[in-house]
């Protein structure tokens, strides 16, 4: 596989979203624990806003990226399972914040951060995915 506009894209709006999302958890509004004057309510917004941006990016961008050398379906591989699921639960963790359920809503978006982010993210430093390759065989020169 090679780097296509596609997959630029694709790269760029992930690793964004990994960068980012982490400054919108921080920022967090609302929490028990934060001190009166801790919450950043605008910082969490502007950051939130941004991460579900990147990750509609991202999830829509994958369903046109297909793999045929890995076990798939059409090209579509089991990682392909995310785009459903990032969509599945950006809905409820709205529609959660819609109905003031803020717990619910917290508990939806670390948990798509930690699976879509951090688990899928894992998942493209493997030897044989091309940012596997790109980072342990052209950067590092490791395979």
């Amino acid at each position: 596989m090679q780097l296509t506009p596609l997959i630029a894209v694709h790269m760029t709006a992930a690793l964004a979203a990994i960068a980012i999302g982490p400054i919108a958890l921080w920022a967090r509004r609302g929490h028990a624990s934060h001190q009166p004057g801790s919450q950043r309510p605008r910082l969490h917004r502007a950051a939130g806003y941004a991460w579900v941006t990147l990750m509609l990016v991202t999830a829509l961008s994958a369903v046109f990226i297909r793999d045929f050398r890995l076990p798939n379906i059409a090209g579509y591989t089991l990682i392909h399972l995310l785009v459903p699921t990032v969509l599945i639960t950006l809905f409820v963790s709205f529609r959660a914040l819609l109905r003031g359920n803020l717990a619910r809503h917290r508990q939806a978006m670390v948990s798509l951060y930690v699976s879509a982010c951090l688990v899928a993210g894992g998942f493209t430093l493997l030897p044989n995915r091309f940012l596997g390759q790109l980072v342990w065989g052209q950067w590092l020169g490791l395979v």
